[in-house]
């Protein structure tokens, strides 16, 4: 008897799936996220699905599946884009499509079977890219902000200078960061902004405008230029005239 339970213990062990377990996920805005429940094995025969799903400021959603009615049931779901990703007696993976930033939160899979109840949990983080720009202002200092982000980006300079970078939070979870920097070497004519993001990194470069140089006279100084460039508007004045009536007078 002995022999027959240890085999079918060896047996079963085989079957056994991890109790539960979970999973940190991050998805970009707007795309589409399928969200797994645990496997079951060919032997083991499925006989419900629960998934609940728990989103900040919002009851808990439920969506069910039960094998022996083969009927679907939602309990607090008003969100269309949340749904079974195709037959739960099939597949029973839900799908989110598209993923957007109020879909931050946490997804739980339980599959009811012949062999036990296993669960599997998703904390899924929504990510989005934040819109990078750069430009310079009129008093010569260069700003890069990379607004509306998911998490806050990152900004750094090539080459270093006197920056200064803040963030806004943002109402919607997404924060705005801007960079601002200064030059004081006048052999800097490129610099070049890095904004590197979960979703992806950007680059982007600007050439420094080196501005109008402004030469400053004394008012002493200023009356003799001034006097020169009227003296030498006169005598091109009167060569221009010399030449006409020259060719005036040749002409008869």
């Amino acid at each position: 008897a002995s022999t027959n339970s240890s085999l079918m213990d060896r047996q079963q062990s085989r079957f056994i799936l991890p109790v539960e377990a979970n999973t940190c996920l991050s998805e970009p805005v707007d795309t589409k996220a399928v969200l797994s429940c645990p496997p079951i094995t060919q032997k083991a025969v499925l006989v419900a699905v629960r998934w609940e799903i728990i989103l900040r400021d919002k009851p808990a959603c439920t969506r069910a599946y039960r094998r022996d009615t083969n009927e679907t049931r939602a309990i607090n779901c008003s969100d269309e884009t949340i749904s079974w990703d195709s037959r739960p007696d099939w597949n029973p993976a839900l799908q989110i499509n598209p993923v957007a930033i109020t879909h931050d939160g946490y997804y739980r899979c339980e599959v009811v079977t012949t062999h036990g109840h296993f669960y599997h949990g998703y904390h899924l983080k929504v990510l989005v890219p934040p819109d990078v720009t750069l430009f310079q202002l009129e008093n010569g200092t260069i700003v890069c902000r990379a607004a509306a982000g998911k998490p806050a980006a990152q900004i750094s300079w090539t080459p270093g200078g006197d920056c200064h970078t803040v963030e806004e939070p943002l109402g919607n979870d997404t924060v705005t960061v801007q960079s601002s920097c200064r030059w004081e070497d006048h052999r800097v004519s490129n610099v070049s902004c890095s904004v590197s993001h979960l979703t992806g990194n950007r680059s982007l470069s600007i050439e420094l405008n080196q501005g109008v140089i402004v030469l400053e006279f004394p008012p002493s100084t200023l009356l003799i230029v001034l006097y020169v460039k009227f003296s030498l508007f006169l005598v091109i004045l009167v060569i221009v005239g010399f030449i006409y009536f020259q060719r005036i007078k040749d002409c008869r």
